[in-house]
């Protein structure tokens, strides 16, 4: 195909051009003012000269025609993929192309939108259709298709934004009727005090505006705690108790009506991060000692530790007379702390203790009570524990998870970690433990004593037990059979990692999940979960993992520290993730908690309807009475119209887009044919004033 125009490429400044023009414009109005025989011609002439100096030229272009450029944009985000819209959507999709191609000379372009929405800006079909066209020249676009269920996130504001001139035609998956309950969250927090209550706002909204109440169920990390029955549309607060420090995952769920379009998002999942306002911590000191410093300024180190300490000035031995009132510096309130006030501490701490009758034995009793019922203690045991006026021989006596022999161990050793205590996270990994012997300094006084229950995590002289963790009812103990720890405080012979393990210690026994010995952990980067099993155990069996549609896939985990098995499985879903191997479940949220992607899932037509008919397109709904079954209007193309569609065809636009394949140019003012015009037209002005010279004679 060859087209034709004209060129020009002046031989001088456009200025002076104009001034010549203007100049031989004034010289011809006046000669003809003045009735000069031949003014027209010779301004003829002068035009011609002005032409001349334009070096006009005719352009011949060799053109190839190109193929016009017509979107496909698949929307294959996760509202895509319920009921039969994903059926549909393939069926369209592969039908749809089939009759563009058909009508010759189309570029198809096949766009899939993103899978996946790990940053919740939900279904972005027009980013996907910006990206599939980056490389082609708007003027070669001839239309765009999407197949969508019509919910659509970056509809652009009006045509300009579109980025071309071309109709755009919205094919609409999903059935008309569709009806769907969701929960929306209007307030979750992501922090709250441990202990202490939260309060999540939230309603349920139902498409088809139904107004039986629904009963909301509350799990908080898999296990129930409340069901609350409220109206549709109405306000629910629901409070919330964090439990513990770290991620506690709750879900809010209501059940699923018949016929409904999905269950999705009949859930909604926050994790809430649990932090301790202050640890308060109750340090009672028996006889003074070396280690009863290294506690307190242990403690008092910590900004986020409110110690009381209930220190004994005389030891037992001393018998003057004075009355007990009178022994404290200043009015202890013991009623009030070891009676009612008991359950306000974090953690109580025994430091060679003995039972002096200091401590009536109802406020040991209310100990234990509060240790059974989810408190912690711990207590640091000097030579008198063993002896017949211990505490062991106390009503704490019950809880102690070792029993002592009533022999003193007096010679130098050095504390080491015990085959289990590799794999307990109190004691793995503690500076100094990868060396043979520990890197740390020998102690020299120990309580014999053997183990009843629980883990012994430290052994020391003659490989007895140490350091003896153990579980009581809902509490926790620890049990510490030398007072020489200030050994490590004082650095001595280099000291000791002291300050870490008495802080993975605390954090066992207020129940921090990081130092579970027994814990199943995972994680989400992406769509990779992680997941992690803490263990004492020699065999770890697989993980069951339960998607958020329900499929069940399993894991194998593998070794990879002391106590430690982990495994990597690549997901496919958005949504919660439920992990179980079968003693313990964790929960896990990969993608957005809460998907924008599945808050709104009923097709509709009305969202990309405005903009589709502003560019002379179309939006129509795709599917049928029979499932995924869809039916697609006539394809057409046009040239310019206002209107790309009707009732029953879609049309996209000729674009008349072409390449040029070669040019060819003829100078039209230089040369022989430039010759010819002026000597033409100056032999016309001399013929025609000779003319007139003759007829005066």
């Amino acid at each position: 195909m060859n087209a034709f125009s004209l060129a020009f490429t002046p031989l001088l400044p456009p200025v002076l051009l104009w001034g010549f023009a203007a100049l031989a414009l004034i010289v011809t109005i006046l000669a003809m003012f003045r009735r000069r025989r031949g003014a027209l011609l010779r301004g003829l002439g002068l035009a011609l000269v002005l032409l001349a100096l334009t070096d006009p030229a005719l352009v011949r272009e060799n053109r190839k025609p190109l193929k016009d450029v017509v979107a496909v944009v698949v929307d294959e985000s996760g509202s895509q993929t319920i009921g039969d819209r994903l059926q549909q959507t393939q069926k369209a999709a592969a039908e749809l192309k089939q009759r563009l191609e058909a009508l010759g000379n189309v570029d198809v372009r096949m766009i899939e939108s993103a899978r996946t929405d790990t940053e919740n800006n939900g279904t972005r079909l027009f980013a996907a259709l910006n990206a599939g066209l980056a490389d082609v020249p708007a003027e070669r676009i001839g239309g765009a298709f999407m197949i969508t269920d019509g919910v659509v996130h970056d509809i652009p504001a009006n045509v300009a934004a579109l980025g071309f001139k071309a109709p755009l035609h919205a094919f609409i998956t999903g059935h008309e009727g569709e009806r769907d309950r969701r929960i929306e969250l209007l307030t979750a927090p992501r922090f709250g005090i441990v202990g202490k209550d939260v309060t999540i706002d939230l309603r349920v909204l139902d498409t088809a505006n139904g107004t039986e109440p629904v009963v909301l169920h509350v799990r908080r990390d898999g296990n129930p705690i409340a069901d609350v029955t409220a109206a549709i549309g109405e306000t629910i607060r629901v409070p919330v108790k964090i439990e513990h420090g770290g991620p506690n995952v709750v879900e809010l769920e209501v059940e699923t009506l018949p016929g409904e379009l999905t269950a999705l998002n009949n859930k909604a999942v926050l994790t809430i991060d649990g932090v301790r306002d202050k640890l308060k911590v109750l340090l009672v000191s028996g006889e003074p000692n070396q280690g009863e410093r290294m506690w307190r300024n242990l403690l008092k180190s910590d900004a986020n530790v409110d110690l009381v300490h209930f220190t004994i000035l005389r030891p037992p031995e001393k018998q003057d007379g004075t009355p007990i009132n009178e022994l404290s510096l200043i009015a202890f309130p013991t009623a009030d702390l070891f009676g009612n006030k008991i359950g306000d501490f974090d953690l109580i701490i025994f430091d060679r203790y003995s039972n002096q009758a200091i401590l009536p034995m109802v406020y040991l009793d209310n100990i234990v009570r509060y240790v059974r019922a989810g408190g912690a203690l711990m207590i640091a045991a000097g030579p008198d524990f063993a002896s017949s006026d211990g505490i062991y021989y106390s009503p704490l006596g019950t809880l102690s998870p070792a029993d002592p022999t009533g022999n003193i161990i007096q010679q130098a050793f050095r504390p080491a970690i015990t085959a289990i205590g590799a794999k307990h996270p109190v004691t793995r990994g503690l500076p100094g433990s990868d060396e043979t012997p520990p890197a740390w300094s020998r102690w020299f006084r120990q309580v014999d004593a053997n183990v009843t229950r629980g883990t012994s995590v430290l052994s020391g002289a003659n490989g007895k037990p140490l350091l003896v963790l153990s579980r009581e009812d809902k509490g926790r103990v620890a049990l510490l059979l030398s007072d020489q720890m200030w050994l490590w405080a004082r650095g001595f012979e280099g000291g000791g990692p002291h300050l870490d393990l008495l802080r993975r210690l605390a954090h066992w026994l207020m129940k921090e999940p990081e130092l579970e010995e027994e814990a199943l952990r995972a994680n989400a980067q992406g769509d990779t979960l992680s997941i992690e099993r803490q263990s004492l155990k020699d065999q770890i069996p697989p993980v069951k993992i339960v998607a958020p549609s329900g499929k069940v896939t399993t894991a194998k985990l593998s070794p990879a520290e002391p106590g430690l098995s982990r495994a990597q499985v690549k997901v496919s879903e958005l949504g919660l993730y439920r992990i179980s191997d079968g003693s313990l479940t964790t929960l896990v949220n990969v993608g957005p908690e809460n998907p924008r992607e599945f808050q709104e899932v009923v097709s509709t037509t009305e969202k990309l309807r405005p903009l589709a008919e502003a560019t002379g397109g179309t939006v129509r709904r795709i599917g049928t009475n029979h499932g995924s079954d869809v039916s697609l209007p006539r394809i057409v193309a046009m040239h310019d119209s206002p209107v790309y569609g009707g009732s029953d065809y879609a049309a996209i636009k000729r674009t008349g887009a072409a390449q040029v394949t070669g040019i060819g140019i003829a100078p039209l003012a230089i040369g022989f044919l430039g010759l010819i015009f002026l000597l033409a037209s100056a032999i016309a002005t001399w013929l025609y004033e000779g003319r007139g010279r003759g007829a005066r004679a």
